[in-house]
């Protein structure tokens, strides 16, 4: 039986919320989103259902230069992480949705760590 790309990748996104979620109960979430021509992350807290902060690659302040490539999404990372802390989250847990942990995501999830967001 044939399943549609989209199917897989959602199946594959709640496969890897829902095993976090018993991880990591009442800790922040940094869920990413990734497209192919843009990344954008955001610190959410899911027991209140609200976002703490979030970046994104097609801000004009980051200075990506209009490209999705690891510079950006390394500039993203350093991003969430600064406004992580001025929204006084120090830890979170690593959501990286359907997305294999490599390359663009990889960049951001190092570039985070590197800021000081415990991930």
């Amino acid at each position: 039986m044939a399943t549609s790309k989209r199917a897989l990748f959602q199946r594959r996104r709640m496969r890897v919320r829902n095993k976090l979620r018993k991880v990591n109960a009442g800790r922040v979430r940094l869920s990413v989103h990734r497209s192919s021509k843009n990344i954008s992350v955001q610190l959410i807290d899911d027991v209140q259902g609200v976002t703490l902060a979030s970046a994104s690659s097609l801000e004009k302040g980051l200075d990506t230069g209009g490209k999705n490539n690891l510079d950006a999404a390394q500039k993203v990372g350093a991003a969430i992480a600064e406004r992580a802390k001025a929204a006084g989250v120090t830890e979170a847990y690593f959501d990286r949705g359907g997305f294999l942990f490599h390359g663009r995501i990889k960049a951001l999830a190092d570039a985070a760590r590197e800021g000081g967001l415990k991930i």
